[in-house]
């Protein structure tokens, strides 16, 4: 295999749950050697997710710690023990990149704030993921993805007009801030690339979600107006630029959805065609886009009626064949067995595991790049699966040393 964009690149990763990993995933994904630094005594949550073969969850055999942490390796180290805290010392001075999405001062707990660990490897950059970032009034407090999105404001932007905040259910923040950590490992790498000098990033996730508020903010302060107001926030419907139909439509089936968006007179018109011409496509309130606002309730209805009786991937064939947008509200079961785009383009990949099977499977790299492509090189690792690997051919231990410091306790 042909060096990817960070080989030679090693990361020192401490992080847990979605925020850190997603971060480590990006760099691992496109060459990075990650070593993920774990203790048997507090496990990775995920490890105990739901297992995706076998009745009984193992630490090995979580989807959901799969698909966070492929092409990664594992080591347990004890770092409450003096010799696995000064492990953790030769691996820092060992690698190029600290990452971890602990809360606010548990490094500096550890005595492993920037400038100590600066003090061990100068060069290192050291990307810190936490809920408030760590300087301010709330830098100690705790959060999870969805108080982020919570406190960042997008919450209160989601829903539907004269409902409650809906939120979204899961923890994009977390997915928003390993995002935003591994940009910022990129630039800070190549700063180092251009100075030889290491630095310090400190990610706040509800800042990463702040950022995404922006057209509430700029209605605040230009118009006066706040987001909730009568008609606000849109749930699916277009607010800016205003178009309709803009929305999700039932179609034949359970819980079946089609998304539809028409931009102009142009598809409105592409759109009846497609439809047949039905005659309530000709009514004057729908004439032009400014009378479709006005009259949306009942154009959806008349929309909804034409899609209920219809499959939704016909709809989408039938609207995007006229040049309408439309799109399947897809399942993830759809995504992997009836996505035939994805399945043209080589998305869904299967690895050897050792405990989840021969072919276990896992999504594709993006972004794509045509040079230097990131690879699936390995599943993801088992708990502690290269403990002897990287204490013995990267950080020097001989077997004898090892073998001390296993009965010591220091790798558990």
């Amino acid at each position: 295999m042909a060096d990817l964009p960070l080989t030679g690149i090693r990361v020192c990763d401490l992080t847990w749950i979605i925020a850190g990993p997603t971060a480590t995933r990006v760099l691992a994904d496109f060459g990075a050697e990650v070593i993920r630094v774990e203790h048997a005594q507090a496990v990775d949550p995920i490890r105990l997710g739901r297992p995706i073969n076998g009745e009984r969850t193992t630490l090995n055999n979580s989807g959901f710690f799969n698909y966070f942490n492929r092409n990664k390796k594992s080591v347990l180290l004890n770092v409450r023990h003096p010799l696995g805290m000064e492990l953790l010392h030769r691996l820092i001075a060992a690698s190029d990149v600290v990452i971890e999405n602990f809360s606010g001062g548990v490094l500096e707990s550890w005595g492993l704030d920037f400038e100590a660990q600066r003090a061990i490897n100068p060069g290192i950059i050291y990307c810190s993921i936490s809920g408030y970032g760590h300087t301010g009034r709330d830098k100690h407090f705790t959060t999870w993805g969805p108080t982020a999105q919570a406190l960042s404001g997008l919450t209160l932007m989601s829903g539907l007009p004269g409902k409650p905040p809906a939120g979204w259910g899961y923890s994009y923040m977390d997915h928003t801030a390993g995002y935003y950590g591994a940009i910022a490992v990129m630039m800070a790498l190549h700063h180092r690339n251009r100075t030889g000098q290491g630095q310090y990033i400190d990610i706040s996730q509800v800042e990463a979600g702040l950022v995404l508020t922006g057209p509430a903010v700029l209605d605040a302060t230009v118009n006066g107006r706040g987001w909730r107001r009568p008609g606000m926030p849109p749930g699916n419907r277009a607010w800016e630029p205003a178009i309709a139909p803009h929305n999700t439509y039932p179609c034949a089936g359970d819980d079946r959805w089609v998304a539809i968006a028409v931009r102009n007179d142009a598809e409105w018109q592409a759109m009846g065609r497609a439809m047949g011409e039905p005659a309530w496509a000709a009514d004057a309130r729908f004439a032009t886009n400014a009378s479709r606002l006005e009259h949306q309730d009942d154009l959806d209805e008349h929309i909804a009626a034409w899609t209920s009786g219809r499959e939704a991937y016909a709809v989408m064939q039938v609207l995007q064949a006229a040049g309408v947008p439309a799109g399947v509200c897809q399942s993830p079961g759809d995504r992997f067995d009836r996505d035939e785009q994805l399945r043209s383009r080589n998305w869904w990949h299967t690895m050897p595991h050792a405990e989840m099977g021969q072919a276990s499977e896992f999504d594709g790299v993006t972004p794509r790049l045509s040079a230097t492509p990131g690879a699936l090189r390995t599943a993801s690792p088992l708990i502690g699966e290269h403990t002897a690997h990287v204490m013995q051919d990267i950080l020097g231990l001989s077997p004898e040393e090892f073998a001390e410091h296993e009965e010591m306790g220091v790798f558990m």
